[in-house]
């Protein structure tokens, strides 16, 4: 069994993060059960959720991630359990893991994002857009919720006035279509990553690969 057999076998297969707003009253009574089925679908479908250890469109994504039997891991701005629960006042149910990362929202984002595959938004403001970015510039595989929010339509316009092409986006109202779709990018990213390792591999000389063997 080969090392991409015993991954496919063992561990799920892709780490989608959820991103949205952490108070969520501008977002609709929409907003809670999209953010529970999304939770549902990225389990369902093969993925472990990240997060970032947060409330509202995040936390109700782990509850349904949860509910499907699946694996939530959250990255919280705080250094300590304490300082989670006390300064910053955010859960820790729904997770089975959480990394205190210590370095406040910006840092966490960015640990958080590129700590995934692929990043999912839904209804967020500032700290959304934040991930979005962040996921942007890295050229992740990105998946935006439509919804009865301004989210989407921001976002939309935010590439058409940045100048810098479509990026690895995707959009749904769905969430079952939006995690399919989603798994597409990162499928596909994945066998271009296999194409270059395999080019390397073939590149390599004989006297090469009789070091790495000694």
């Amino acid at each position: 069994m080969d090392n991409h057999d015993l991954e496919n076998s063992h561990t799920p297969k892709y780490r989608i993060c959820i991103s949205g707003a952490a108070e969520t009253s501008h977002c609709g009574d929409d907003a809670f059960s999209k953010a529970v089925e999304i939770g549902r679908e990225v389990i369902r479908q093969g993925g472990i959720l990240i997060n970032g250890a947060t409330t509202g469109f995040p936390f109700w994504a782990a509850k349904g991630a949860k509910e499907a039997g699946g694996i939530v891991i959250g990255f919280s701005p705080a250094a300590t359990r304490k300082e989670h629960i006390k300064v910053y006042k955010l859960p820790v149910q729904y997770h089975d893991l959480i990394v205190y990362t210590g370095f406040g929202y910006s840092g966490r984002n960015l640990i958080l994002t590129r700590s995934s595959d692929a990043v999912i938004v839904g209804c967020g403001r500032v700290g959304t857009l934040n991930e979005f970015t962040i996921a942007f510039e890295d050229k992740k595989p990105i998946g935006i919720l439509e919804g009865p929010w301004e989210t989407d339509d921001l976002i939309k316009e935010i590439i058409a006035r940045g100048h810098r092409g479509h990026g690895k986006i995707v959009y749904s109202s769905d969430p079952k279509d939006l995690v399919a779709q989603l798994i597409q990018l990162i499928e596909k990213e994945r066998e271009e990553d296999r194409k270059i390792l395999e080019k390397e591999k073939k590149e390599i000389t004989p006297d090469l690969l009789e070091i790495e063997g000694d």
